[in-house]
């Protein structure tokens, strides 16, 4: 008996959503709205009236009395008179239709890409994006269906996903360079923001905004490239030896190696200018007698890998080549 006074005198419905709601089903006692109602439906916000799971009527913002004259389906699906007094059953939802800002996207696995200058590439992303409810109809019966409510967080797994597909299409097919993303950075968010809002379109959303903030690569091929981009900045091998020098200096000034230290840094320079002067100049094709030669060489290379003054890739190309001299 209390339940059935109690909602009786539910006269107004409204929502005073939170940052972060996408949409709340009004609790009604056994679903009915009493005729005469008060529907209030701010700014931002849609109410959806829904009868046996199917959308019956929607109302922008604005305040409403509900009665037949305001429901013109939901009287007709119900097959009401015209002077109908008696409660009228319907599920009403409202919707959110505000932009959600500032949410974040990156990829969880690296994706993989042809570049044109580099090769075969696995690239990682992320950025921000913002989105909003768009159409009503797509978005109840993709998303909400019979939930209670429903929150950004709870849709966010599913729009990451959506947009690292996006962003793999587009980074496959864009033809840009590595090297030169950086400079077509907003070009790159457009395209992928186009991919996104195909996908988004589906559930009845549109994003608003998106925004790729970093591109980057795995961390043994960016070392690569920082060495390859200092080896051009140097120029020839009698600076980068004497860099190296240099970097032997600051490094024992840091730490308390001694006299000894110190020498073994410079030594370690020398020995790196010479050999790789000399190694990895070009040369012509060596005699047999020069086997000996190629094979010192080879030691003085093995040293430079493990000062850590050149790679195992490096090292290994550069074997290759002088044992294929030795006949």
């Amino acid at each position: 008996m209390l339940d059935f006074l109690g909602k009786q005198f539910i006269d107004v419905i409204e929502w005073l959503e939170t940052p972060g709601q996408l949409a709340w089903r009004v609790p009604f006692a056994d679903h009915e709205i009493q005729n005469g109602a008060q529907l209030t439906v701010r700014e931002g916000q849609s109410a959806v009236f829904i009868n046996e799971g199917r959308v019956a009527d929607i109302f922008e913002a604005g305040r409403y009395r509900l009665e037949t004259a305001t429901l013109p389906v939901l009287t007709n699906l119900m097959n009401w008179d015209k002077a109908f007094k008696s409660p009228f059953k319907s599920d009403v939802l409202f919707l959110s239709h505000k932009e959600q800002p500032g949410l974040k996207w990156g990829t969880a696995q690296p994706i993989t890409v042809r570049d044109a200058e580099l090769g075969a590439l696995r690239l990682r992303a992320f950025g921000t994006y913002s989105f909003r409810i768009a159409n009503s109809r797509p978005f109840i019966d993709r998303v909400v269906g019979s939930l209670t409510h429903l929150e950004v967080h709870a849709l966010e797994p599913q729009l990451r996903a959506a947009i690292q597909t996006a962003m793999a299409t587009a980074l496959g097919s864009s033809g840009v360079p590595f090297l030169d993303l950086a400079a077509s950075q907003t070009a790159l968010s457009e395209r992928i923001r186009a991919q996104v809002e195909t996908a988004f379109a589906a559930w009845g959303l549109e994003c608003l905004a998106f925004y790729v903030e970093s591109v980057s690569l795995p961390e043994d091929v960016q070392n690569y490239l920082d060495k390859s981009s200092s080896m051009r900045v140097l120029g020839d091998l009698g600076n980068y030896a004497r860099f190296q020098a240099a970097e032997a200096l600051q490094a024992a000034a840091g730490q308390d190696v001694g006299l000894a230290g110190i020498g073994a840094g410079l030594a370690a320079a020398g020995m790196l200018g010479t050999t790789m002067a000399g190694a990895l100049a070009p040369q012509p094709s060596a005699s047999p007698e020069s086997s000996a030669d190629a094979i010192a060489t080879i030691e003085k290379l093995h040293q430079l890998v493990t000062i850590g003054a050149l790679s195992q890739q490096e090292f290994d190309a550069k074997k290759a080549e002088l044992l294929a001299r030795i006949r």
